[in-house]
């Protein structure tokens, strides 16, 4: 089935619309990163760059670390900014540009998004790598998608939405795992859930000039723990990274640096110094 020039815009220069990345640019190994200003910082444990570019928020370079290719991608900020990056990613992959036919073979990407978050468990210091093995969907996103519980993770939502007391008004929440593969390639980082919010203030139970729809929030979801898991802290990508990575069968998952306290009510502005240190993790483990 060819797929339509109105639902897959591609340039005239053969790459994806908002990505300008080619299919021949594009590595089995992603990062993505939310600011622009941090694909940069790759660049010093890269050689051989092949390829950047550069679109609104999405900017990216491909090029080779200890054997193994890589391309590094920034998605600005939001599940929105994901639904366009997965969305142009899988299509690299996994259509013909030229045809714009599916390719009679899947390609699997290993996508795996570095970011910065709050924490909120009272004994998850500052400054901890924190891995999501579940994200959770509080932005709605997912629920565009036709089998959209095919890959979530149901009993989860439902005693979430029972203890938080889910405003009606909301979208569902979904829960989605990452891959186990790359869950296994930081079993050395802190584990456990993450919400994925639509926003940074008022989604994420800050109060400046509005009150919030849910008061208890932020105690609500401290206080949530099923199944062994429990929510570690917020940030705004993971839950569409790991549900349309899931959907669409490439391994995904999500590290966070924890740059502020929202139970300490701490933060560190100054955090930019320590992405070095879990850049160059992470670009060792996928590279193992």
């Amino acid at each position: 089935m060819r797929i339509p020039e109105s639902e897959l815009i591609i340039n005239g220069d053969g790459s994806a619309f908002h990505l300008h990345i080619k299919p021949e640019h594009l590595a089995d190994k992603v990062i993505l990163v939310g600011d622009p200003g941090r694909v940069e910082l790759f660049a010093p444990y890269m050689k051989e760059i092949e390829n950047r570019t550069a679109s609104r928020e999405f900017v990216s370079l491909t090029g080779w670390h200890n054997g193994t290719r890589f391309t590094i991608l920034s998605t600005g900020i939001g599940t929105d900014n994901i639904d366009i990056v997965l969305t142009e990613l899988d299509a690299l992959a996994n259509v013909d540009f030229k045809t714009r036919e599916v390719l009679p073979e899947h390609r699997t990407l290993d996508i795996l998004r570095i970011g910065t978050c709050g924490a909120i468990q009272p004994d998850v210091p500052l400054g901890s790598y924190i891995f999501s093995d579940i994200s959770i969907g509080c932005d709605g996103l997912l629920n565009w998608y036709a089998d959209r519980d095919s890959i979530a993770l149901l009993d989860f939502e439902k005693a979430f939405k029972k203890h938080v007391h889910w405003d009606k008004h909301l979208p569902d929440p979904y829960f989605v795992r990452a891959s186990d593969k790359l869950i296994h390639l930081f079993d050395d980082c802190v584990h456990g859930m993450t919400v994925s919010a639509s926003g940074f203030y008022g989604p994420q139970g800050r109060v400046v000039r509005q009150g919030l729809a849910m008061p208890n929030m932020l105690a609500d979801f401290e206080s949530f723990e099923y199944k062994g898991y429990r929510i570690n802290n917020f940030e705004m990508e993971g839950s569409a990274l790991a549900g349309m990575s899931a959907k669409l069968g490439h391994n995904a998952g999500t590290i966070c640096f924890a740059i502020a306290h929202r139970y300490h009510k701490d933060a560190n502005t100054n955090y930019k110094a320590g992405l070095p240190g879990l850049i160059k993790l992470c670009m060792e483990r996928l590279s193992a």
